[in-house]
């Protein structure tokens, strides 16, 4: 499935990567037509088998960013795309581009920050994302989160590419 997924995963990332810098945002009708297509073709190239990586690589995607969203760091657009790229590389795949992503989204975040003269206020936030769990349980931060205006938001669909173009050179 691997030489199949390159070409239509490195169109829709590149896609997603232009409207997330554009944007903020990574249309449905992008992510959610490859899904299925990634579901479709792992069925029909590998069948029961390749319907369950399939279908094991959109949930790994879904759960991980799903809770980044759900705690209010991330956009669903963000785990749409990335259920989508598991639902055609599959969880093994995913789970290198996912580790990959997280190093590079960190790296975009600090040089974003450090370019735009907000680097403390980064690193404060994030310490206070990490350590106030323990007070706040998995309930979202109240200040920040998307949803809130003054929250600054860094598109995360240039991370996701460079996590997933990664995990092609590596497989």
């Amino acid at each position: 499935m691997q030489s199949i997924a390159w070409w239509p995963s490195l169109i829709v990332l590149a896609i997603a990567t232009f409207t997330d810098l554009r944007s903020r945002r990574i249309p449905n009708w992008l992510v959610l037509p490859f899904m299925v297509l990634g579901l479709v073709l792992s069925a029909w190239h590998g069948g029961w088998h390749g319907l369950g990586q399939s279908l094991a690589g959109l949930a790994l995607g879904a759960m991980v960013f799903g809770v980044l969203s759900w705690m209010g760091g991330m956009g669903m657009g963000d785990v749409k795309l990335c259920a989508a790229m598991g639902a055609w590389i599959g969880p093994s795949q995913l789970l290198l581009a996912m580790v990959v992503t997280g190093v590079a989204g960190g790296v975009m975040a600090v040089v974003w920050a450090a370019a735009g003269g907000f680097l403390g206020e980064l690193f404060s936030g994030s310490g206070d994302l990490l350590f106030g769990v323990g007070k706040r349980g998995l309930r979202p931060h109240p200040e920040l989160q998307l949803s809130n205006p003054r929250t600054r938001k860094m598109p995360y669909a240039p991370a996701i590419a460079i996590g997933i173009l990664f995990s092609f050179f590596a497989h």
